[in-house]
């Protein structure tokens, strides 16, 4: 078997207009003090591959439009919903006033290591922290839990968005094994 390279052009991808009426994964994602603009962009650009929901920018968090965001979400800051609070604890409490199940991405005692076997019912949000500090105790506090992302080397954490990315696979693909139509994982839209 030869493998080649698909072209842009033969990847059916969808337009912004066409990605905003999709159906979306039922996953939020909270940016909580997160200084690197390229860890934003990089969320963005993950957030658009798996159609997450929509993604909130809290505290320090940059916004859109920022060419250091727009270098490496390539885009995305336009096709992802987005929505700016001055806080995570703000967006926390306005995700539990609309029914989602809110867990922290973090280190914690009792937090559920990946990956999970079942979604919580509904739509979920993750939390995720600064790249010194992490989730802050006080949003862990008003979280429903905590995930973790079990780690076998000498470092206690991954970067940022690299960690967004596995939280964001494991969501998409529990989400695909639950038949949601058209999130399948490697289907095309």
């Amino acid at each position: 078997m030869t493998h080649r390279k698909l072209k842009i052009t033969e990847m059916e991808r969808l337009s912004v207009e066409q990605f905003h009426a999709s159906e979306k994964l039922p996953l939020d994602v909270v940016l909580e003090d997160v200084r690197s603009l390229f860890n934003v962009g990089s969320v963005f650009r993950t957030a658009d591959a798996f159609r997450v929901n929509a993604l909130h920018l809290c505290g320090i968090t940059a916004c859109p439009p920022h060419p250091e965001i727009h270098k490496t979400a390539l885009g995305a800051e336009d096709s992802v919903r987005w929505e700016r609070h001055a806080d995570a604890l703000e967006a926390v409490a306005q995700l539990h006033r609309r029914g989602f199940t809110v867990l922290a991405l973090e280190q914690a005692t009792d937090s559920m290591l990946l990956p999970l076997r079942t979604l919580p019912t509904g739509s979920c949000a993750i939390v995720l922290g600064n790249e010194v500090h992490g989730v802050s105790q006080a949003v862990i506090d008003q979280c429903d839990g905590c995930l973790e992302i079990p780690q076998f080397g000498t470092k206690h954490s991954l970067n940022v968005s690299c960690a967004a990315a596995i939280a964001i696979w494991e969501f998409a693909s529990l989400s695909s094994r639950a038949a949601s139509p058209g999130l399948g994982v490697g289907e095309n839209a």
